[in-house]
């Protein structure tokens, strides 16, 4: 990459948000936050695991994205019987006759740049070791053919979490994770609306941006600047680790193409605490993320004015608190109380309970309505009593 490179692929970042992820919001009601997820994952070239039930629009999101980069989309849903072939094609008969044993991957998952993969935790042993180098590397291989990927982003979805560790390792290739629900109900008939343009305008969307120019980000990611950033990101690290939420080092280093990712898409080649937001979507569990979200918060709190300036529209999103979601985590630490009791937990997961409730609590003055308000604070006073009586 030349020297006059990096501020052309600036300029690609930004327009990138502007000609492609803005479209597909007014097209796409409701689903902002998902958009900018895609767009940060495209940027990033890692993968992203939505959580949620059919009819959310999550395959048409991918369809509409590939459309507007002029990419190749594979889109499947798996069950439990899904063979290799299904994926990655079929051995080239021709070929096979000579004794080559080659694979014919013409309109299949190897020569995609952008995949989808519907129930995604339905993979089962014939297919996971191969998505999973999928996934890690980028690389197919079958026997002793390996071929590397033109994969920009995987995007699985499941409306459930994984119950095994077979399924765990699957589950962990992907970085970035969102729940994608209905639209609220006030917004409703905007959903129809913008619903009924898109069966109209069905793939009309046009080719804004090349693939060869999201790979130019990519090889971008490198240069940018994290000198600034890094001592608050591992401060904000340990601060997630001590709340009990696993942040491996492994995941620790690959974050930081999200953050860089950030960074791209803002127009910038340093990246700053207003960056942090992407850590939000990390979690393992869903009642991590209120948790996630206050120490982020948090963290993001101190970035100067001017960074403010250049910052991700997602930093800037709306981080009130879900007294639904607030109320799910104290019912899972409650959970964990009982088990407690049943089980004699040790001293560090009671402090980990301790640590959560704390966040938990501290969100309660930021809901608006006064009557959840009070509820939740008895939920929430109700369990300090109950871990005050732990040993």
């Amino acid at each position: 990459m030349n020297d006059v490179a990096p501020t052309q692929h600036l300029t690609l970042g930004r327009r990138l948000h502007e000609i492609v992820l803005e479209p597909m919001k007014r097209a796409f009601v409701g689903k902002d936050e998902i958009i900018d997820l895609l767009g940060l994952c495209l940027v990033a070239r890692e993968n992203l695991f939505l959580l949620g039930p059919p009819g959310t629009a999550k395959s048409a999101l991918v369809q509409d994205l590939a459309r507007r980069i002029d990419g190749r989309v594979f889109d499947y849903l798996l069950t439990r019987f899904t063979e290799p072939n299904e994926i990655f094609g079929p051995f080239d008969i021709r070929k096979l006759r000579d004794g080559e044993l080659t694979t014919n991957t013409e309109g299949m998952l190897p020569e995609a740049s952008l995949v989808f993969l519907d129930e995604l935790l339905n993979a089962n042993s014939a297919i996971l070791n191969s998505l999973l180098m999928v996934l890690n590397e980028r690389v197919f291989r079958r026997g002793r053919e390996t071929r590397a990927l033109p994969t920009l982003m995987v995007v699985g979805a499941s409306n459930h979490l994984p119950e095994d560790d077979a399924l765990a390792a699957l589950f962990d290739r992907f970085l970035v994770r969102a729940a994608c629900e209905n639209a609220p109900q006030e917004m409703l008939s905007s959903v129809l609306e913008a619903g009924w343009r898109l069966e109209l305008e069905h793939g009309r969307a046009e080719a804004t941006v090349g693939v060869a120019e999201i790979q130019s980000l990519h090889e971008l990611l490198p240069r940018v600047n994290f000198s600034a950033l890094r001592p608050d990101y591992v401060e904000l690290v340990h601060r997630l680790r001590r709340a009990g939420i696993a942040v491996s080092d492994r995941r620790a280093v690959k974050i930081q193409r999200l953050l860089a990712a950030s960074a791209l898409l803002s127009g910038r080649l340093t990246a700053d605490r207003t960056d942090l937001w992407v850590l939000r979507y990390i979690w393992d569990a869903q009642e991590q993320q209120q948790v996630l979200a206050s120490h982020v918060q948090q963290a993001m709190a101190e970035a100067e004015e001017e960074q403010w300036q250049t910052a991700h529209p997602r930093a800037r999103g709306d981080e009130r608190p879900d007294p639904q979601r607030i109320a799910e985590d104290l019912a899972a630490i409650k959970r964990q109380l009982d088990q407690a009791e049943a089980s004699n937990w040790s001293e560090v997961e009671l402090a980990l309970s301790r640590d959560r409730l704390g966040t938990l609590a501290s969100r309660l003055q930021w809901i608006a309505d006064e009557q959840q308000q009070a509820f939740l604070q008895g939920e929430v006073d109700a369990l300090w009593r109950r871990l005050e009586q732990e040993p």
